[in-house]
């Protein structure tokens, strides 16, 4: 090629035109070749299914399905299980798949060959307001379009069939698993019970629910601790008025002068009163005691002392009476008693009683105030322990709540858990459903023939067009005076014509016939290849 040279696109087609054979033959050529190669490359037959994905048709709002992985996961994780060796192995025994390939290599090979074989296209979303609704196909090649089918439509059932286990799997592993957290979460609920009953019990009185209780009790026991205090002070003052009287009584009388002789009776003069007997004391005491029941409480110590003095007259009225039945020597003369100094020995002995009554209350009411302070000091020992209690009952009840709150919650868990695996039982949850089951192919959809001829057409095509390129490469000569003037840069005086003599027109002539005959035979042997391949294919 001349350097510098430049082709207009009108060169271009020039060029072309007379070397049209060079990029005829090599276009008929490939495109036999291809024709040729298409015809000997194996046939493959695909068959596929389309199955939807179904949703449930109870809505979640009212029940949740277990199985919360999307489609895609989950479409993913079946086709890891369907693709599986031990799957495919048994897919390949039962259907007799592969058989020249499993004389000739290890099953190894053989399920690798149909990994290759299998697709899962995910068309995705379906449409229509229900979003969770998807579709996907199964597809399967093989060299036997009965095969094809057979296999897709296996592949496709076992599909369906480990979604539905995988699905049931799930539910039934959700409810084993909330079951035993159910029941774990139990019995630490029923021993976080036991441990605040015991605490209960064990720290009784002293909880903060009874502080009220027990501040109440302590206001009654010194209501109580108040009047007995009272009660003593008028005891006291009762004891200071009797130890007056009996003081003023142990005071000693003047001896009285000797009374003149008793005169006889019948005789003039007065005659003295006699003493009382003991049974007439006991009838004046009696009816003493029975004005003072009417105007006075029967708690009121002349009622008391009234009492005491009745009880004591009639134990000496017996004492008389026996002493009466039996013969006695007189009395002295020196043993006479006069009604003065016996009523005053009487009034000393019932004062000194009294003195003993007021004794016996006073200390009896000092035991009781004793006691009630007792009281007072236990109650306020457990109104002192209520924040330390308080403090431990709030970590108890804490736990307690908490613990109850979680069982609660795994309790109301299960209930769910347990209607999706009952919606699963049922079969009314998510389901695949084939739409297009796997049919016989007609028709093989490798090798596609079309774009073997278009390709090799296309190579042919480009082989010429190199060729023709490489010959005006290799090509050094002047064909025009401007290629003189550009490469020599010197001007051109006269150009000659290019003679010929009659024997070289001849010879050319001859050499042009038997390139278009040469030509146009490879085309037509081409031709020929082609029809018959086309033939064969039908």
């Amino acid at each position: 090629m001349l350097p510098g040279k430049q082709y207009s696109p009108e060169d271009i087609f020039h060029l072309i035109v007379r070397r049209a054979w060079l990029i005829i033959i090599p276009i008929a050529i490939g495109t036999a070749a291809a024709v040729t190669v298409g015809e000997r490359l194996p046939r493959k037959y695909r068959s596929e299914t389309l199955i939807m994905v179904v949703p449930q048709r109870i809505p979640e709002a009212y029940v949740k399905a277990a199985a919360t992985m999307s489609i895609e996961d989950r479409l993913a994780t079946l086709q890891d299980q369907l693709l599986s060796r031990s799957r495919l192995e048994q897919i390949i025994l039962d259907l007799d798949l592969y058989p020249s390939l499993r004389r000739k290599a290890p099953m190894e090979e053989v399920v690798l060959q149909m990994r290759t074989d299998i697709t899962l296209r995910f068309e995705g979303a379906s449409g229509g307001r229900n979003k969770d609704s998807a579709s996907f196909r199964i597809l399967y090649v093989s060299n036997e379009p009965k095969t094809a089918q057979k296999t897709a439509e296996r592949l496709a059932s076992l599909f369906i069939e480990d979604n539905i286990r995988d699905r049931a799997n799930i539910s039934e592993d959700t409810n084993r698993f909330l079951e035993s957290q159910l029941q774990d979460a139990r019995r630490r609920l029923e021993e976080q019970e036991k441990k605040v009953e015991q605490y209960r019990l064990r720290y009784s009185g002293e909880l903060p629910s009874q502080a009220s209780a027990n501040l109440q009790a302590i206001q009654n026991a010194q209501l109580q601790v108040q009047s007995l205090r009272e009660a003593s002070d008028r005891a006291r003052e009762r004891r200071l008025l009797v130890e007056r009287q009996l003081a003023d009584l142990q005071i000693p009388e003047p001896v009285p002068v000797a009374p003149a002789p008793t005169p006889l009776a019948g005789q003039n003069g007065t005659q003295p009163a006699p003493a009382l007997t003991a049974a007439q004391q006991l009838e004046a005491a009696r009816e003493r005691l029975r004005i003072l029941e009417t105007q006075y409480k029967p708690t009121h110590p002349d009622v008391l002392m009234f009492q005491r003095t009745v009880r004591e007259l009639e134990a000496k009225v017996k004492v008389e009476r026996a002493e009466a039945r039996q013969p006695s020597a007189p009395p002295p003369a020196d043993a006479v008693v006069t009604p003065a100094e016996a009523a005053r020995q009487k009034r000393l002995r019932d004062l000194k009683l009294q003195l003993d009554d007021i004794d016996r209350e006073l200390a009896e009411k000092q035991q009781q105030e004793k006691d009630l302070r007792a009281v007072v000091t236990s109650y306020q020992a457990k109104l002192d322990a209520v924040p330390t209690r308080e403090s431990d009952l709030v970590e108890l009840t804490r736990d307690y709540n908490t613990l109850q709150t979680t069982y609660q919650s795994l309790l109301a868990k299960r209930e769910e858990s347990n209607l999706a695996a009952n919606l699963e039982r049922r079969s009314i949850g998510e389901q695949f459903r084939i739409l297009d089951p796997a049919r016989v192919p007609e028709r093989p959809f490798s090798p596609n023939q079309l774009m073997i001829t278009a390709g090799g057409a296309a190579g042919g095509l480009a082989l010429g067009l190199l060729l023709v390129g490489l010959g005006i490469y290799r090509k050094s000569s002047f064909e025009a005076e401007q290629d003189v003037m550009r490469l020599c840069q010197l001007p051109v005086l006269a150009s000659i014509p290019l003679m010929v003599s009659a024997q070289e027109r001849r010879s050319a002539t001859r050499w042009s016939a038997l390139k278009h005959v040469a030509g146009a035979l490879v085309v037509l042997v081409c031709l020929v290849v082609i029809a018959f391949s086309t033939l064969h294919l039908r």
